[in-house]
């Protein structure tokens, strides 16, 4: 709320977006961070501006002149030079405007975290921790399965993600005679183009080292100019350095980010429930 406040103290009338930029700058935030998105892909700075411009509004310290623009008030200059760091306890001292709270309180330090954060940014940690067990989970049960099921697994996940096109077809190379390949996927109906699978289950500490992915391009020689190589492991540095540099595209797929597309194209796992965040409409009021 201080740089929204601070950015906002020449007096100038701005909308959200304005703001939104004006606070970043003004706390010099990089580009690297503003590149950090919550589930739903808000940059989270937006994210959290967009909430400390509703407070403040709520309090009294912003006022909207007109549709969707911004102006400080009294309450917000009084704010910046009686308490300058403007926490929330902060507004309700000098405004009197306090948020509503639920009835159960959470404990001391959960009631803390829980104030420091705008309830869309809680909703967000808590669905990065439930996909965090749940990708635990899938490695384990991956783990758990044969080695034909996981290969299985890779395939349909890749046609979840749109390769095979709606006359492609995918499938898993017989077992006994596969020569370093364990999927195929063809683009088109003849198989004029075709993505080349690779699948190696490794527990996570271990990692698919160079060798491995060296003998992958070589079953790929001839073939095509491409290829996928995903295991539940990790992949060396040096297995990376030779992807990066063979002229062959190699495309590695670590146990991370197998769990993360699977997660996010529904392979393995369920929605099981949908929260709807609602929002005024301000058009409805105007």
């Amino acid at each position: 709320m201080a740089p929204v406040l601070r950015a906002m103290s020449d007096g100038a009338t701005r909308d959200r977006s304005e703001i939104t930029e004006a606070a970043a700058d003004e706390v010099a935030l990089t580009e690297a961070e503003r590149e950090v998105t919550l589930t739903t892909g808000q940059p989270m700075y937006a994210n959290r501006v967009g909430w400390a411009i509703s407070h403040l509004t709520k309090a009294g310290a912003l006022l909207r002149p007109e549709r969707g623009r911004y102006v400080i008030g009294e309450q917000g200059q009084m704010l910046l030079t009686q308490r300058p760091a403007v926490t929330r306890a902060d507004v309700e001292a000098v405004t009197g405007y306090r948020r509503s709270r639920p009835a159960a309180q959470p404990s001391a330090d959960l009631a803390e975290d829980v104030e420091s954060l705008d309830p869309a940014e809680l909703i967000d940690q808590g669905i990065k921790q439930i996909q965090a067990e749940v990708a635990a989970e899938l490695l384990t049960r991956l783990m758990a399965k044969s080695p034909t099921f996981f290969e299985q697994t890779v395939v349909d996940l890749l046609v979840a993600m749109g390769y095979g096109g709606a006359e492609g077809q995918a499938r898993v190379t017989s077992a006994s005679n596969d020569g370093g390949i364990d999927g195929v996927i063809d683009q088109d109906t003849l198989g004029l183009s075709r993505v080349y699978i690779r699948a190696k289950r490794y527990s996570p500490d271990n990692a698919v080292n160079r060798p491995e992915v060296q003998g992958f391009v070589g079953a790929l020689s001839g073939k095509a100019d491409g290829g996928v190589f995903i295991t539940t492991g990790r992949f060396s540095p040096g297995a990376r350095q030779y992807a990066d540099a063979v002229p062959t595209r190699i495309i590695l797929i670590d146990g991370e980010r197998l769990t993360s597309l699977m997660i996010r194209f529904g392979i393995g796992v369920q929605t099981r429930q949908t929260v709807q965040i609602v929002e005024i409409d301000e058009d409805f009021f105007e």
